[in-house]
């Protein structure tokens, strides 16, 4: 090989090596970066918030209602301590698909941890269970031992409802939060509440 022909090559080589680094590292740039969400309650701590219901807005409406429950002194009419509650159908009347557990599950918990009430894992709409086998046992030790059955004292039964507003630029996204306390003894409400959360954005609809 001439020397003419070896230092082309050699340039060539070198061009090939730092166009390869060059790609290299912008694919590494490409990375994402994780964040960790010290409270998903606080938006300033890292917790993101779009057009959508997300869970700060499940954790607020939830938590506010169960204090307004508890405030009311409706569960302190109960004809047993602690009530025993079912909980009832919870409608999802957004545009967005929800898993309703992020809302009523914290809602539970925050019930249970009050001793005011317990819930019930065997009852549920069209006798479907949230525990089937605990569900089956009942059954069974009712059927072979003549163990009464379960007494239930309330149904927690709601919505969730969206509203849309749009003026220019401007959209609104307003979301309501609504649940009812039925005692099933005479079956009227003993206790309402409803919380909203809106959201206004500004500019191109594009990511939400």
């Amino acid at each position: 090989m001439s020397m003419g022909r070896a230092e082309g090559w050699l340039r060539g080589t070198v061009i090939c090596a730092l166009t390869a680094a060059v790609f290299a590292v912008a694919g590494c740039s490409d990375q994402p970066t994780v964040t960790k969400v010290s409270d998903v309650n606080d938006p300033k701590g890292g917790s993101l918030t779009s057009a959508a219901i997300d869970p700060q807005d499940f954790n607020n409406a939830g938590a506010a209602m169960v204090q307004s429950l508890l405030n009311s002194g409706a569960l302190d009419n109960a004809p047993r301590k602690p009530a025993v509650l079912v909980m009832s159908r919870i409608k999802n009347e957004t545009s967005y698909v929800i898993d309703l557990d992020l809302l009523t599950k914290n809602i539970r918990v925050a019930l249970l941890q009050s001793g005011k009430v317990q819930v019930s894992t065997t009852a549920g709409l069209g006798g479907k269970a949230e525990d089937p086998y605990a569900q089956e046992k009942a059954q069974e030790n009712q059927f072979v031992n003549g163990a009464p059955q379960q007494q239930q004292d309330y149904t927690l039964s709601g919505k969730i409802i969206e509203q849309y507003t749009r003026v220019g630029d401007q959209r609104q996204h307003t979301y309501t939060f609504q649940l009812s306390l039925t005692d099933i003894r005479s079956g009227t409400a003993v206790w309402e509440d409803q919380r909203q959360v809106g959201k206004v954005i500004t500019g191109s609809e594009v990511g939400f």
